[in-house]
């Protein structure tokens, strides 16, 4: 069997749109390197100033160089009927993919991965970058993150592993069935099987076991995979630092969402962006017109003093008018989806189109109103009081999520079997947590978006 130790340098540290500045290519037999490639690669793109100091190529050093295009037979022909080795061999691979598809080639090849093997073959090394490897082993590296002296030291590395292959993790790695090439390099493959199918949130931790992102699933599994095959710039960024994965499960997706909301408040991990800030964002308004119907619409939250609803972005705001709208029978023109004076007469929304004709005088606005606030009463909770009954965590078991004078209290979870007599017990069960306006959203949605959700109101005194 024949290997490919292949390095790249790119213009950026990921992403889709990532291209090539640097290959090498060493050609191994399992004992020595019978041939090489090596080449300086024009990108016909920028080189960004963070990658220029890290490996010194900048756009002048491969002005001249030629292109991918130019090379790729012999990119081709160094590689087939190899296996492709590389230190964090999803990076480099992915990279030479993305050059070879825009060449309408499907480049496929074996994949090796020398940190995933190092980590077996070597296990208790506090890092196993390339680096901090080469230190660990003794192996010499000369001209760190250069496609060529990173190869030569991977050819090392990658014989030291070949004789201390005492378990044939290689073949195993090479096994179809395996699954393991898919995972990020630092992430043990037992740490994604005991991963389960349900809801809940899970955590993804770097080399130091800090948490560095936060995500909630119905699925945690499937979502979990979700994240390894994305090729957003951002989603390689963060698998490539993913060392751990920990989960919680919720029983419901409506407890999920709160548990990541308080989650990434507490923990701000990096890849978060959304929820860090709360009280911010658009809220949603109600107000009559000079014709004396009452509209629907956004704005910023500065601009709002007592918003129905609060969301982060305008298509969010854009799809809870959507739903209320298609709900209530509400016309388009009146709840902000359809630009003000663009149509004459009767409302023409693209997906909306039962709206009983306020808009052209065929319901009266005292009609139209009634529903109206109806739309606002059903996800407007500021002053009440009650409890949202969900799935628990196993089939013996149910969730809460106690919301008390218009403020969210927190969830939990009791026995199936247990009857709740009096309104106030419900404290009993729940573990207390922030209210803000991410969560108070949460609930809103849940309550909008589940008709049949159950509900138990406190009763009025």
């Amino acid at each position: 069997m024949k290997y490919a130790i292949i390095d790249v340098e790119t213009t950026g540290l990921s992403g889709s749109g990532n291209k090539i500045t640097e290959i090498a290519i060493a050609v191994f037999d399992g004992e020595r390197v019978v041939d090489e490639f090596h080449s300086l690669v024009n990108p016909q793109a920028l080189i960004s100033s963070h990658v220029i100091g890290l490996t010194g190529i900048d756009n002048a050093m491969v002005a001249n160089a030629p292109t991918f295009s130019e090379i790729a037979p012999e990119v081709l022909n160094y590689t087939e009927d190899k296996v492709f080795v590389a230190h964090n061999v999803n990076f480099d691979y992915n990279v030479i993919r993305n050059e070879f598809k825009e060449l309408g080639i499907d480049f496929s090849r074996k994949k090796l991965c020398t940190v995933r093997l190092s980590k077996k073959i070597f296990p208790g090394l506090r890092s196993y970058s390339l680096g901090k490897l080469c230190s660990s082993l003794e192996i010499p590296l000369i001209n760190r993150h250069r496609a060529k002296g990173d190869t030569d030291a991977t050819v090392i590395l990658f014989e030291k592993l070949l004789v201390n292959d005492k378990n044939e993790e290689l073949k195993k790695q090479l096994n179809p069935k395996n699954g393991e090439v898919a995972l990020p390099a630092l992430l043990a493959k037992e740490t994604y099987d005991n991963l389960p199918h349900t809801p809940g949130i899970y955590y993804f931790r770097d080399k130091d076991g800090k948490i560095i992102y936060v995500g909630k699933a119905i699925n945690i599994k499937k979502r979990v995979l979700g994240h390894f095959y994305d090729k957003k710039a951002k989603e390689i960024a963060l698998c490539r630092e993913t060392s751990h994965i920990d989960f919680e499960e919720s029983g419901s997706e409506l407890v999920a969402l709160l548990m990541e909301s308080e989650a990434i408040k507490h923990y701000y991990p990096k890849y978060n962006r959304a929820q860090k800030r709360t009280n911010k964002g658009y809220g949603i308004l109600a107000y009559t017109n000079r014709k004396g119907i009452m509209q629907l619409g956004y704005n910023k939250t500065n601009l709002v003093p007592n918003p129905i609803s609060v969301f982060y972005t305008v298509n969010e705001c854009i799809q809870f008018l959507e739903s209320l709208t298609e709900t209530f029978q509400l016309c388009p023109k009146y709840t902000q989806l359809i630009p003000s004076g663009s149509v004459v007469g009767k409302c023409n929304h693209y997906k909306l189109s039962n709206c009983k004709g306020v808009c052209v005088q065929e319901e009266s606005a005292s009609d139209y109103n009634k529903r109206v606030l109806k739309a606002i009463n059903s996800v407007k909770i500021t002053s009440k009081s009650f409890a949202v009954i969900t799935a628990g965590k196993t089939s013996e078991e149910k969730g809460i999520v106690l919301v008390e004078d218009g403020i969210y209290k927190g969830y939990g979870f009791l026995d199936e079997s247990t009857t709740i007599e009096d309104f106030d017990a419900f404290k009993n069960y729940i573990q207390l947590q922030n209210s803000n306006s991410d969560v108070m959203r949460i609930i809103q949605n849940h309550i909008l978006q589940h008709e049949n959700a159950t509900i138990v109101n406190k009763p009025e005194v």
